[in-house]
């Protein structure tokens, strides 16, 4: 007999399940956390975009899912680069204040991949964002897309991301969510695998990638990296997709989709405006890394994944608090969950060498020092992994 199959919910979805090992009898009965992945058409019309989120995002909860993903490109799509400024919020904005209404009135969480983000309100590009919204209608993670899409063929596309956004120069740690660990990327980061691979060190179970792939691009790449990224990672993949035709210029591909970490498709959004639901398995998804530990084979005495030795980062907060004294956040250069590093003309207190030595010495040679300080973090307290008791020494 055929072993049963995880319950799945779609709109219209394809799901295949071939070779899985099988699943046991308290999968077949357990019914597991609800995820939605909607799809549709953007265009430059932030009013009419809106309405037609939130009536998926509401079909969704109607449906009994406890988080749903939208694609990139949520709020807008603009025709130009002009428009797409123009348009731009701050995380205070009409769009994101009506998103976090409306995700504590649903009592749902929300990723909201690809907001085009103001810092200041006259910046003159903008960014990229991935956030997540509690149920509580909190913002509780904005990730700023790190790759920038350049994509020429002729006589069909031609688009240059960095025209209107900024690059982000972080990676956030996986989120904490009802589904599982969620790791924060958006569409082009699809084809760089490391940033997944760091966040599944990290312990991303989910790998979300909202997304507004071309037509041509997304006909011939957009399933294969999916399935490749929840394969290699042994993750649940989760890729909210544009769809169609949003002007003159600008098709995409659609086929929101969500992979499993065997690297089946569960649940796939067909033509036009959509969602498609699936459970998200963690017992499984552990189950998987147990009878196949692939990252504990990884060669560290060959190669190893590491964040960047010169991180510059969008800092958490505005202000830090270091005993009595304020540390605005200009002054911070890198930052783990434990601990952070800061430049100053002179140290606060006397007996803290660490900082004393980098910060007399920062003016004259600020690249090679600032290299020098990173490494000495990554070395000391042990980055991203770093403990409390480590990290308590730069304190």
């Amino acid at each position: 007999m055929a072993a049963p199959l995880p319950h799945n919910h779609t709109n219209g979805a394809h799901c295949e399940h071939a070779d899985m090992p099988a699943y046991s009898e308290e999968d077949a009965d357990k019914m597991y956390p609800l995820v939605a992945v909607v799809q549709f058409t953007a265009t430059s019309d932030k009013v009419k975009n809106l309405a037609m989120c939130s009536g998926l995002i509401r079909k969704a909860k109607q449906r009994g899912a406890l988080m749903a993903f939208l694609p990139e490109g949520f709020d807008f799509l603009g025709e130009n680069a002009a428009q797409s400024l123009k348009q731009s919020e701050t995380l205070s904005g009409p769009i994101i204040t009506a998103y976090r209404a409306l995700a504590k009135e649903l009592r749902i969480w929300l990723s909201l991949g690809g907001f085009h983000l103001l810092e200041k309100e006259h910046d003159k590009k903008s960014h990229n964002a991935h956030l997540i919204i509690d149920a509580e209608g909190t913002v509780v993670a904005t990730y700023r897309k790190a790759h920038l899409c350049m994509l020429r063929i002729p006589g069909k596309v031609d688009l240059d991301e960095r025209q209107t956004s900024i690059a982000g120069r972080s990676i956030l740690p996986p989120v904490q969510t009802p589904v599982g660990k969620a790791g924060l990327m958006c569409c082009y980061d699809l084809r760089f695998p490391e940033i997944a691979s760091l966040l599944t060190r990290q312990g991303a179970e989910i790998l979300a990638y909202p997304a507004a792939f071309t037509l041509q691009t997304g006909i011939a790449h957009w399933e294969p990296l999916l399935k490749a990224r929840a394969i290699e990672n042994q993750c649940y993949v989760i890729a909210a997709a544009q769809c169609g035709r949003h002007n003159e210029k600008r098709i995409s591909y659609g086929h929101a989709m969500i992979v499993d970490p065997w690297g089946s498709v569960v649940a796939q959004c067909q033509d036009g405006p959509s969602i498609a639901l699936a459970e998200i398995n963690l017992h499984r998804l552990h189950d998987i890394r147990v009878n196949q530990p692939v990252m504990s084979h990884r060669r560290h005495d060959l190669y190893r994944l590491a964040l960047g030795p010169l991180q510059l980062l969008e800092p958490s907060r505005e202000v830090y608090d270091f005993g009595e004294y304020p540390i605005q956040k200009g002054s911070v250069f890198f930052e783990t969950t434990f601990c952070i590093a800061f430049v100053n003309l002179k140290p606060f207190l006397p007996g803290r060498e660490y900082l004393t030595t980098f910060l007399t010495t920062h003016q004259t040679q600020p690249r090679r020092k600032i290299v020098t300080a990173q490494r000495n973090v990554h070395f000391n307290f042990r980055y991203p992994g770093c403990t409390k008791k480590a990290c308590g020494k730069i304190r």
